[in-house]
């Protein structure tokens, strides 16, 4: 009895402390949509509040004053993260394998090359060098695309997941006569789905929240992705607010601050539900990743 009393209090209190924490996670994300469907002189002269005083929706209208530019960008960013993210996977899911191999002969030096990116790298100019120069990826989706595609973090993560793999499956897989990449790809895989889940949404979000690669490669406005694109309005709105010229009028105030909630809004809502999808791998795949090897 004493026991059951004592679950049921820890239960209680769990739920509690769960709740606090939801609340206080949920609560900048809310204050960023009050933010955005408010007025600008309400922002300017009483900050942020939980709830609108004037409803507003002249920040999305500056946003969307040219729609089909919008949608391109985000036609671009859906593209380039559903293509890298499936590609990203495949080829990373295919060296963590090889990796995780104690047959492959040279899976330590490789490793230690791998990790030896994390700790050195030939810095900014050597990159931009190769993409622009000897690549010719100048204005070119794959500059935004190619570079994205595997990190050495990825790949350590996926080798350690599929250590834990036991390798009784491969061998007997063998001796049915199945090849490598039929192991792979049909095996493997499939008992690797947290892991993947969990990758995935490290390349997803990756993908979708790159700005810099467009501000160094891109120069065509029908490439910008959709980040790339709402930093320039953002910029612009800022360069209009200051007014230099003295051209716009003593009355022209242009939403700056509710327009930099509103593009959070616009960026963040959509891969905000991609998580759902894969919340239910996602801790199981990073901690066996994180604590097998």
């Amino acid at each position: 009895m004493r026991a059951e009393r004592s679950t049921i209090v820890f239960n209680i209190i769990g739920y509690i402390v769960i709740t606090i924490f939801t609340v206080l996670c949920a609560l900048p994300f809310w204050l960023i949509i009050s933010g955005s469907l408010s007025a600008e002189n309400d922002i300017i002269r009483d900050g942020f509040k939980l709830i609108p005083q004037n409803f507003s929706i002249d920040a999305y209208k500056s946003v969307f004053q040219n729609p089909e530019q919008i949608f391109t960008a985000y036609r671009v960013t859906i593209l380039l993260t559903l293509g890298g993210t499936a590609l990203g996977l495949f080829l990373t899911s295919m060296a963590g394998y090889v990796l995780s191999r104690k047959d492959f002969k040279y899976r330590d030096s490789l490793a230690f090359f791998i990790y030896f990116t994390t700790l050195f790298s030939g810095g900014l100019i050597p990159w931009y060098i190769l993409i622009v120069n000897y690549l010719d990826w100048k204005d070119n989706f794959l500059a935004l695309l190619i570079p994205g595609l595997m990190s050495a973090w990825n790949i350590i993560l996926m080798k350690n997941f599929m250590k834990s793999i036991p390798e009784s499956i491969t061998e007997s897989a063998k001796i049915d006569g199945a090849g490598e990449f039929t192991i792979y790809l049909k095996l493997i895989l499939p008992l690797a789905t947290p892991g993947l889940a969990t990758i995935g949404l490290f390349l997803g979000l990756s993908y979708w929240n790159d700005w810099f690669a467009a501000n160094m490669f891109i120069t065509t406005e029908s490439k910008y992705p959709l980040q790339f694109l709402l930093y320039k309005i953002l910029a612009s709105a800022a360069v209009l607010k200051t007014d230099i010229a003295g051209n716009l009028g003593p009355d022209f105030k242009p939403p700056a601050e509710t327009l930099k909630m509103a593009v959070a809004i616009i960026v963040t809502g959509p891969i905000v539900f991609l998580y759902p999808f894969v919340q239910r791998y996602f801790v199981k795949g990073l901690t066996i990743g994180a604590v097998k090897g």
